[in-house]
């Protein structure tokens, strides 16, 4: 099969390929890749509550007995129907028995499983791209747009409207995990309970920041050259598992943001006027935004923004050092701030 990419797995989800017997999800973001998985196991049967319609089997009970999945999946059901196989995720490699159930014949029969993050390379993911019955979609973070189109949606399906404002303080404030942003928005919506239109103080109210918080203030720690709050800020992000290029690419919107802003300045703003103009950026970075832009010049910022995407590439071409670069690279930033 063709590979499938990022944009247009939610298309694929909306119209599936009935030759299409393995669905395997697969990316950083294991939030987006539950979801989808869900989505497409409970819609291939008639009612997703029995448990011999929906069959739920972990990753690691198949990697110790690869006949297993092949077992499963050719049974018949006791009273015929739609069946489907939800695999749940492990880190052993379960490829010979994907294998044997792609080159058996399924009747009625989906298998989905959750990849994880795979590489390339991945047994898996080489396997089921390269199938005619299976298909692999990435599942990586939101992107802006895809985050107002999950933000737009669940509040109209709950019911309420927003404001513009507020929408773009909401939007700033999620991504990383669409588990996690399910998450704030359900709380936004319980805060908001009982109006119609959520506001920029409802979202100040409730939001936690979840997935950026702290990626905010380890960016703002680099560009800032505060060592100190960088060492400590990139260790948590690593406790909860943040990928790599997710917090180099927080690193390259602030420095494009801050080049932006600069050249600005650099034609005769002064930088108390442009900072007034910054009404998406939250108050508290305002100040450390603001130390930013007397740091920084524009050609420094166009250095910076040249290291930070040949790190990104450099993540991709060695992804097992992937977070080994991304922390050389803000201690290079946050050298190139002191200097």
């Amino acid at each position: 099969m063709v590979a499938v990419k990022a944009g247009d797995v939610d298309g694929v989800l909306r119209r599936p390929n009935p030759q299409i017997s393995i669905y395997l999800f697969y990316g950083p973001d294991i939030g987006l890749i539950n979801e989808r998985a869900r989505a497409i196991a409970e819609r291939s049967v008639d009612d997703p509550s029995d448990p011999f319609q929906l069959i739920r089997i972990d990753g690691d009970d198949i990697a110790s007995d690869p006949a297993r999945l092949a077992d499963e999946a050719g049974t018949m059901g006791l009273f015929g129907g739609k069946r489907a196989i939800w695999v749940k995720s492990t880190s052993r490699n379960i490829a010979p028995a994907v294998d044997a159930v792609l080159k058996g014949e399924l009747t009625d029969t989906v298998v989905v499983i959750e990849g994880g993050d795979l590489q390339k390379s991945s047994p898996l993911r080489t396997l089921c791209e390269r199938s005619q019955k299976a298909l692999a979609l990435p599942c990586y973070a939101d992107t802006g747009r895809d985050l107002g189109a999950v933000v737009d949606e669940t509040l109209k399906n709950n019911g309420f409207s927003i404001t513009r404002d507020a929408r773009t303080a909401l939007i700033a404030s999620l991504g990383g995990d669409r588990l996690a942003t399910r998450g704030e928005l359900s709380k936004l919506m319980l805060y908001a309970h009982g109006k119609r239109e959520i506001v920029l103080e409802d979202v100040d109210a409730i939001m936690s920041d979840v997935s950026s918080l702290a990626m905010d203030a380890v960016v703002d720690a680099a560009f800032g050259g505060e060592g100190t709050n960088l060492e400590i800020g990139s260790r948590r992000l690593a406790a909860e598992g943040v990928h790599a290029s997710v917090l180099l690419g927080a690193a390259l919107r602030h420095a494009l943001m801050l080049l932006t802003t600069r050249l600005t300045v650099e034609e005769g703003r002064p930088i108390p006027t442009v900072m007034e103009t910054m009404r998406s950026l939250h108050f508290r970075r305002k100040p450390l935004v603001e130390r930013h832009l007397q740091r920084w010049t524009s050609e420094t910022l166009k250095q910076a923004i040249a290291l930070i995407q040949a790190s990104l590439l450099d993540t991709r071409r060695m992804a097992s050092l992937d977070d080994t670069i991304a922390a050389k690279t803000l201690l290079d930033l946050a050298r190139m701030a002191r200097r």
